[in-house]
C-alpha cells in the first residue's frame, strides 16, 4: 500500500484501496495493520471457528465467518472490523450478508483470539467496542493463559479455564466445547 490517506476514511474508501495481501481494519477512521498471527493463535481460531460452524450449520441455526470478513460497525468514523469468528443468527441474515462489501449486520457472536503482540488495553477495547456495536456475545481466547473470557452487554467478563465449558448460551442454542479442546 503506498503512503496513508492524511484524513479519516469512509468504509467505501478503505474499499477502494489497493490494500494487497496485508490483513488492515477500518477503526474509527483510520487503518489499523493486522500482521500475521502465530501458530497457537490459528490453531485457537481453527478449533473454535471450526467447531461452531460445524454446529450452526448442522441445526442450521446461522452463519458462521472467518477471520479476513469485515464488519461496518460504526459510520462518522467508520469502522470496519474482522473478528477471528463471528455468528449471525438464521433469522438476521440478509442479502447484504452474501454480498460483495462488508457485513452491515452485526453479528450476534464474535470471538477474538489472543495475538502474542495484542495489548491488554487493545483487547479490552476490542471487546466493548463489539459489545458497543450490538454483538450479544464476545468470546476472547487467550491461548498462553489457556483460559477464555465471555463477554455480555451490562455484565462483568467471565474467565473459563480447563475442566469447563464454553456455551453458545441463548445465542447458540445447544453449542458447547470443552475449555481444554479449545486449546489441544
Amino acid at each position: 500500500m503506498s503512503a496513508p490517506p492524511q484524513h479519516l476514511l469512509t468504509a467505501e474508501e478503505f474499499a477502494a484501496l489497493p490494500l494487497g495481501d496485508t490483513r488492515y481494519e477500518l477503526v474509527r477512521g483510520e487503518i489499523v495493520t493486522m500482521p500475521p498471527a502465530f501458530g497457537s493463535h490459528g490453531k485457537v481460531t481453527m478449533r473454535l471457528g471450526g467447531s461452531l460452524a460445524y454446529h450452526t450449520l448442522t441445526h442450521k441455526l446461522g452463519e458462521a465467518y472467518a477471520a479476513e470478513t469485515g464488519f461496518f460497525i460504526a459510520r462518522n468514523p467508520d469502522t470496519v472490523r474482522a473478528p477471528d469468528v463471528a455468528f449471525i443468527q438464521a433469522s438476521r441474515l440478509t442479502p447484504e450478508t452474501n454480498a460483495n462489501t462488508w457485513i452491515p449486520v452485526m453479528p450476534n457472536l464474535v470471538a477474538e483470539v489472543v495475538s502474542s503482540g495484542d495489548r491488554p488495553t487493545e483487547i479490552a477495547e476490542k471487546a466493548r467496542m463489539w459489545l458497543d456495536a450490538g454483538v450479544r456475545l464476545v468470546w476472547v481466547a487467550f491461548p498462553s493463559a489457556r483460559t477464555i473470557e465471555v463477554h455480555r452487554p451490562g455484565q462483568p467478563a467471565r474467565t473459563l479455564r480447563a475442566g469447563e465449558t464454553l456455551a453458545g448460551e441463548d445465542v447458540v442454542p445447544g453449542f458447547a466445547l470443552a475449555v481444554s479442546d479449545v486449546f489441544g
